[in-house]
């Protein structure tokens, strides 16, 4: 079977994560990079990396890395590529592009660049002056680097953080990958107890379900490559049939809570469609309280940031109550949480067994962690 390069992106400070992920899953030659993981499979092992990896935000078909300083090298380098063995007559290729340092900065430009190389290639392939772009999309990802262009074929479609169990949008939600990149860092792998104080959406305690249960993430969503005709529909069924036989069926203690009873409501529906509502407990409850009654367990929670000046106050005032109630529990229980507040361990009262940089989108964190 064929050996392709995929490219993941990730979020910066998950490289490592993802990385790691990768390996679990079998792929060969796995390298991170800044905000993205490189690996080597076959067609079988794209649908393998779209429905299970947890921590990426979408697998991208690496088709070439070339040198282009100038539209005449970025038009050549694109149309020397065999678009003929991936796109039909009538698929549909709309392109992105980003360009970061270097002398092809335009990215809109670069863009149309691209789109005409890629179909007066295949104009002359199929023998049409104009392409219908009626069928599947084959969406054309491109990055020029420091006049290097990386160009590939997003086989994921919508982000793979949307995994689909999302009732509707919260006020600045967590995003998934983010979550379970969280859980998986503070090594729960369904032992003993979890707990996220600051549940909001239950966006964590839901991620920690699904590695608990080891469940593939995007069992219940569709890909993009799942339309490509170079695919074959056996390594989707394949890859659906392996992550149904690795899921595992024991019992977990995994708790969420908010003092915002409509957020719980909205946790618990999210549970239910993520088909973990048996394994995760939300409930009502102030994180200045925070008691459990286990003698050892992980807490993993993104509490209020607070980005205005009254806002950091009050996150603030709450780190400070929570530190306290943190502080009087035993020394069997673990802390990882995230945060953007420069001054959180001044306020929580005592600094940080270890910290790591991650980011929340484009928001600068630090995972604070307690052991």
């Amino acid at each position: 079977m064929a050996e392709h390069t995929f490219l993941l992106p990730t979020l910066f400070g998950l490289e490592g994560v993802a990385a790691q992920e990768c390996r679990r899953l079998g792929l060969q030659e796995v390298r991170g990079e800044d905000g993205r993981v490189l690996c080597r499979g076959s067609l079988t092992d794209l649908a393998r990396l779209n429905l299970n990896l947890r921590t990426a935000e979408r697998v991208v078909l690496l088709l070439d890395r070339f040198p282009a300083a100038n539209f005449e090298e970025l038009f050549d380098g694109v149309a020397a590529l065999p678009w003929e063995d991936y796109l039909p007559r009538d698929g549909a290729f709309p392109v992105r592009c980003q360009c970061l340092d270097s002398a092809l900065h335009a990215a809109v430009t670069c863009g149309n660049v691209i789109k005409k190389a890629i179909a007066t290639r295949l104009g002359r392939r199929y023998g049409l002056s104009t392409l219908p772009e009626t069928g599947a999309q084959y969406a054309v990802r491109c990055l020029i680097f420091k006049d290097t262009v990386t160009i590939g074929l997003d086989a994921s479609g919508p982000s793979l953080h949307k995994r689909g169990y999302r009732a509707r949008n919260a006020g600045a939600p967590l995003r998934e990958t983010l979550a379970a990149a969280l859980v998986l860092l503070s090594r729960y792998r369904g032992k003993g107890p979890l707990i996220d104080p600051f549940c909001g959406s239950g966006t964590i305690p839901i991620e920690a379900a699904l590695i608990a249960k080891n469940r593939a993430p995007g069992l219940n969503r569709s890909f993009a490559a799942q339309k490509w005709a170079f695919v074959p529909p056996a390594a989707w069924l394949d890859a659906t049939q392996e992550a149904l036989d690795g899921e595992y069926h024991g019992a977990y203690d995994i708790l969420g809570s908010d003092i915002d009873p409509a957020a719980v409501d909205l946790a618990r529906e999210n549970a239910r469609l993520a088909e973990v509502e048996d394994v995760v407990r939300l409930a009502v409850a102030d994180a200045r309280d925070f008691s459990p009654a286990a003698p050892a367990g992980r807490v993993v929670t993104n509490p209020p940031y607070g980005q205005r000046l009254l806002e950091q106050r009050e996150a603030e005032a709450l780190y400070r109550a929570f530190g306290k109630a943190f502080a009087r529990l035993g020394p069997g229980w673990e802390l990882y949480l995230l945060s953007s507040h420069t001054e959180f361990e001044r306020a929580f009262g005592r600094p940080a067994s270890k910290k790591r940089k991650l980011y929340n989108g484009p928001l600068l964190c630090q995972l604070y962690q307690y052991r």
